[in-house]
């Protein structure tokens, strides 16, 4: 029999769309550097964000960095799959991007805080969550003021929302521990859940 007329035995896998979420100062752009340089087709959703651009982040890799007017015009015009206010600043997923790179067969990954991945767990309950964390409270700390870019009272402000966020670690799928110096370590688990979740017998039914 030729390999042009075998049937498969089960269809191909479908598309993922992997929530990755966590605390502030837990390393998520980090792991998606990481993910960027593992060669897997997968797609990472750019955010928009009316947040002033940090001195080491650049504009269409971390965030799309726009005005309060352009958000307020991409929520009117129902162009945002998820979008919140955190820490006064305001994040949005743009809907189109994700839903062309499903359509085309690509996982795609977006990154989000838990108050946006709670929201999103409502509306697309099919996607994977992961909820990336630091092995201890005191390392979670530690990293937020090495990049010194909170006051005082904003980095008490993200350690108090930080303990109240872990009260919501039932929602996700999966935990990864970013452990200090093994963020390829981390990258691995993730390569390694979207492993797992293509081999499910039941495939997650994803509906943008």
């Amino acid at each position: 029999m030729s390999h042009e007329n075998r049937s498969p035995l089960v269809p191909p896998p479908k598309p993922l769309l992997v929530v990755l979420s966590g605390l502030s100062g837990g390393g998520k752009d980090t792991v998606l550097t990481g993910l960027r340089q593992s060669g897997l087709p997968l797609e990472i959703s750019i955010s928009v964000t009316t947040r002033a651009r940090r001195a080491d982040e650049k504009d269409g890799v971390h965030y799309h960095f726009i005005s309060n007017a352009r958000f307020r015009e991409l929520i009117d015009s129902n162009q945002l799959l998820e979008w919140a206010t955190v820490y006064g600043n305001r994040y949005g997923i743009p809907r189109e991007p994700v839903r062309q790179a499903l359509k085309s067969g690509k996982d795609v990954i977006v990154k989000i805080d838990v108050q946006g991945a709670a929201t999103i767990k409502k509306i697309l309950p099919q996607a994977v969550f992961i909820f990336l964390a630091t092995p201890y409270m005191e390392e979670l700390e530690k990293r937020l003021k090495q990049r010194r870019t909170e006051t005082p009272a904003e980095l008490e402000l993200r350690l108090k929302t930080a303990a109240e966020e872990l009260q919501k670690l039932p929602m996700f799928d999966y935990i990864v521990v970013n452990r200090p110096g093994e963020i390829d370590r981390a990258v691995a688990d993730i390569e390694a859940i979207i492993a797992a979740e293509k081999c499910r017998a039941t495939p997650r039914e994803l509906s943008l």
